[in-house]
């Protein structure tokens, strides 16, 4: 992602906008706000595309401030005039703090702007209490703001703008219905941009009910490969008893810093931590067994460095936005190639590389093949790996001497937390058969996956078998760097 050459103030940004960017360090737009900001400050709907990272929170924060600050027939009242729906409560708390550091200077007439952030997990009382004393932007995930209207505490009567932030994400997860409930209560006089990372059928349909003649915005060339190309791949087959050991030396790679590991159950998620805490490593966790205070805790001692690793499913890391991740580790490979599109593009991003790391089960291959020819990443046999193997040590630039610990057990960051109920649904039961070798490997019997119903989609997937694939072990076959860089 690379800086142009105009400015916020050179494209028509109020001064007092100008300046709260410019206190965050933030003087030059991004491809995609340069391409929106002329259009949506005009008042036009727009349809904004664009992959994770690219900037999308001021490409439509920037002009929507403006326009609700500036309209000279109506002044902030403290009822609703903006609304930005998002599909998770991370991203809903990510985008309500950008555009409270973009408002820090914004009043109009005698009122100051004010921005508010409503989602589940967090009780009612305090976010009415909010909408009570007056709020002009609400921030806020479809479930819960759909509950504060129909209770009559949320009016969006007033709205004059509205916004739809990762839309395909909130069709993954089963929000269409509600997002199509919160559009009937709004004014049919209003401002609309919707941004999506990909644009599936669902998304255009919504877009045609809801959107006067919009412009449809991408900040790149739709033949550009769908994954990053400042995001370098690595794909080994990995050994499930091996795995937390090969991690192990990921980390200790020259040049490592903040990281995340995906994997797509919440056990799996909860138990990496912990081993990896035990081997001396910072890490925290964020998964659906968690409750809401103790995933934004993690959350920000992985945003302050006091964790530099983040154990997270793919539901739970939905919305985290930081720009300083050097690696990612897929410790499972994910559902589908899409999700292994947002998971790497964590990395590679704001104009820096990154580093992809995929370690794929023998009982995973089937999948991986999909993937990888969704893809065109040349890779469909990735080569058989431990963490003894001397061309991880070469490829991921891991000194010779790394071993399984690096220091005192720690204990891990957002340990589970009974008490707060977590709104994300439970796993379905299901029955394990395992037993145990003479030999001291334990042999699991893989069971079919039981995904829920949306929205906790991936955290709620069955666990897989953790132990040894029984099956004759394949030859090692090159090459093992995809033929295509990513991100």
């Amino acid at each position: 992602m690379t800086h142009l050459n105009s400015t916020f103030a050179e494209l028509g940004v109020r001064d007092e906008i100008v300046r709260a960017l410019a206190e965050d360090g933030i003087t030059h737009p991004f491809a995609i706000q340069e391409l929106t900001l002329p259009l949506a400050l005009a008042g036009d709907d727009l349809i904004g595309q664009a992959r994770t990272g690219m900037g999308k929170t001021y490409a439509f924060g920037v002009p929507m401030l403006q326009r609700i600050t500036t309209d000279p027939e109506r002044d902030l009242s403290g009822i609703p005039r903006a609304l930005v729906v998002v599909p998770t409560r991370e991203l809903c708390l990510q985008v309500f703090g950008d555009l409270a550091k973009a408002a820090k200077h914004l009043s109009a007439g005698d009122r100051k702007l004010t921005v508010t952030s409503i989602y589940g997990g967090r009780p009612y009382e305090p976010q009415i209490e909010a909408l009570a004393k007056g709020v002009d932007v609400v921030v806020g995930t479809p479930g819960r703001l759909l509950d504060l209207a129909q209770q009559g505490h949320l009016r969006l009567g007033g709205l004059s703008m509205l916004v739809l932030d990762e839309a395909d994400e909130m069709l993954d997860l089963g929000f269409l219905p509600d997002i199509e409930r919160i559009l009937r209560q709004i004014p049919d006089e209003r401002q609309a941009m919707l941004f999506s990372a990909t644009m599936p059928d669902p998304i255009i349909t919504l877009a045609r009910t809801f959107m006067n003649q919009p412009t449809h915005i991408r900040a790149e060339a739709p033949s550009s490969s769908a994954v990053h190309s400042t995001t370098e791949q690595f794909v080994y087959r990995a050994h499930a008893l091996d795995k937390v050991e090969l991690v192990t030396r990921v980390l200790q790679a020259n040049g490592r810093g903040a990281t995340m590991i995906f994997t797509r159950t919440k056990r799996t998620a909860q138990k990496v931590a912990d081993e990896l805490a035990e081997r001396g490593f910072k890490v925290g966790a964020v998964h659906g067994d968690l409750g809401q205070a103790a995933r934004e805790k993690a959350l920000k001692a992985f945003r302050s460095g006091d964790v530099d690793v983040l154990v997270a499913t793919d539901v739970a890391a939905r919305g985290i936005d930081i720009d300083d991740i050097t690696h990612v580790i897929n410790y499972q490979i994910p559902e589908d190639e899409q999700a292994y599109v947002h998971r790497i593009g964590r990395t590679g991003r704001a104009g820096k590389t990154g580093i992809a790391v995929t370690l794929v089960d023998w009982d995973e291959l089937t999948r991986w093949e999909m993937i990888d020819k969704a893809l065109g990443l040349g890779c469909p046999e990735p080569a058989e790996t431990y963490s003894s193997s001397p061309h991880i040590y070469e490829e991921l630039d891991i000194p010779t001497d790394a071993r399984g610990t690096i220091g005192e057990p720690r204990r891990p960051q957002a340990k589970r937390a009974p008490a707060e109920k977590s709104t994300e649904r439970p796993a379905r039961n299901r029955t394990r058969n395992r037993r145990r070798t003479r030999g001291g490997e334990a042999t699991a019997h893989p069971e079919g996956t039981a995904e829920q119903s949306a929205p906790a989609k991936d955290d709620a997937t069955a666990d897989t078998a953790e132990a040894s694939h029984s099956g004759p072990r394949r030859r090692r076959r090159r090459p093992r760097k995809t033929a295509a860089s990513a991100g």
